[in-house]
């Protein structure tokens, strides 16, 4: 199945695009999809251990399923404010 992978701030820096299109198995849940992620851009790591995840719009578990077509995005950690 496929799947629409959004990258923003680091990660984007990182991956030097803004999104993707992946392949992934049926039955493919967000942790599989962290561990292709690292193996392809290693360089995540830091960011991917502090991260969370959303599908679709809503944050989910690791142990979420995916469905195809699915939009998931890891949000960075971020930093500022008073």
């Amino acid at each position: 199945m496929k799947i629409k992978i959004r990258y923003f701030a680091s990660l984007r820096d990182i991956v030097e695009q803004s999104e993707e299109w992946l392949t992934v198995p049926d039955n493919a849940y967000i942790a599989d999809v962290r561990t292709l992620l690292l193996e392809r851009y290693p360089r995540l790591q830091p960011i991917m251990d502090r991260s969370v995840n959303a599908v679709n719009h809503s944050y989910v578990p690791a142990e979420t399923e995916l469905h195809d077509g699915d939009e998931v995005v890891f949000i960075p950690p971020t930093g500022g404010g008073c």
